[in-house]
């Protein structure tokens, strides 16, 4: 297998130390995969779709779907879309508490992917059971060392533990603290990825000398020139310093927010205003609890769009991890994998030497 890995992968040689040591840190979680290099790329609603899946997997790395709400329809043209641009493997991140689970689950099975990523909190019951059935490989993430212990026992082939300085919906813990609490637990058990903050291939270095198995990197691949990104939404990453990416607040116990970590903008303020008129909504009597909650997720879904197809970065949410400040120009996926890995064989030299 690592004959095969350093042939094939487009950033390493393997002829340093270095590059030896990051090849069989890699080789695990690249035979899980399928891929040449143990590189997933986050699920990102409205930038994670056909085309940067494909072009992540035709760069040697892994590339995920990000089904979000779409419908099993719409899942059902976008993996064929995919497919029509690459013949490696990609997976398919679905969220926990979709209705259509159970459909969306079918249509991958119907596909033949061979990794879907379950995602929200969490597997319902059967759900697990049913992606295995397909011949497919589980994948869930993992917010706390009980629960990574509890989706093992249910079956799960692999997990991901992200960390708070993740764009996107996040949980309170930093991903060093995630990573030093779980790897030396979960490692030898099943493989793991690390995620959230990783912007250089040293940090990567790092987190497979722990026992990860790989990683995933989601704001890092946001300005690659495959992103169907708007101009916009690429250039205020560009811009952007890894202060700017900060966490929404909950106003309100009632309303199930969880926090969503993006670039500070007139968006943020919307959110919390809005969060002000659900509140009294809930008061006053004129909306039920569930479709004040409803709200809330619907206020994200359309203002993720706005920034990431429409452009407006100013009212839209900017969902952005704290490595954003490590997003310094628009160039090739490729490119990116390649300057991550001979980051990361340059760390391990260091150490070799």
């Amino acid at each position: 297998m690592t004959d095969t890995l350093t042939a094939a992968a487009p950033a390493v040689s393997a002829s340093t130390a270095g590059e030896k040591r990051l090849v069989a840190r890699m080789e695990r979680g690249a035979h899980f995969l399928g891929s040449e290099v143990a590189i997933m790329a986050g699920a990102m609603s409205w930038v994670s779709e056909r085309h940067l899946v494909s072009a992540m997997s035709n760069a040697g790395g892994f590339g995920v779907i990000a089904c979000g709400a779409m419908t099993p329809a719409l899942l059902d043209a976008e993996i064929a879309a995919t497919k029509a641009l690459t013949d490696k493997p990609f997976g398919v991140n679905l969220i926990t508490m979709h209705p259509d689970l159970t459909a969306l689950i079918e249509v991958c099975a119907n596909h033949k992917v061979g990794h879907v990523v379950l995602a929200g909190g969490l597997p319902p019951k059967g759900s697990l059971e049913a992606i295995k059935a397909s011949g497919a490989k589980a994948i869930c993430f993992a917010p706390t060392l009980a629960l990574a212990k509890k989706l093992v026992r249910s079956g799960v082939d692999a997990l991901v533990i992200e960390g708070m300085e993740a764009g996107g919906h996040i949980g309170p813990v930093s991903t060093s603290v995630l990573a030093q609490e779980m790897l030396p637990e979960l490692s030898a058990v099943v493989p793991v990825f690390v995620a959230g903050g990783i912007g250089r291939g040293e940090a990567i270095a790092g987190y497979l000398d722990m026992g990860a198995a790989g990683v995933q990197l989601g704001t890092r691949f946001v300005c690659a020139s495959e992103s169907i990104a708007h101009p916009n939404f690429k250039k205020a990453f560009i811009r952007a310093s890894a202060r700017d990416a900060v966490a929404s607040v909950q106003l309100d116990p009632r309303l199930p927010v969880i926090p969503v970590r993006a670039l500070k903008n007139a968006g943020g303020e919307l959110f919390t205003a809005r969060q002000r008129e659900v509140a009294q909504a809930l008061d006053e009597g004129s909306v039920a609890m569930a479709e004040a909650q409803l709200q809330i997720e619907h206020y994200w879904a359309g203002a993720l769009r706005r920034a990431v197809i429409e452009g407006d970065v100013e009212h839209g949410s900017v969902m952005a991890g704290q490595s954003v400040g490590m997003v310094t120009k628009e160039e090739p996926i490729a490119d990116i994998i390649a300057t991550l890995m001979a980051e990361a064989a340059q760390a391990f030299e260091k150490r070799v030497g």
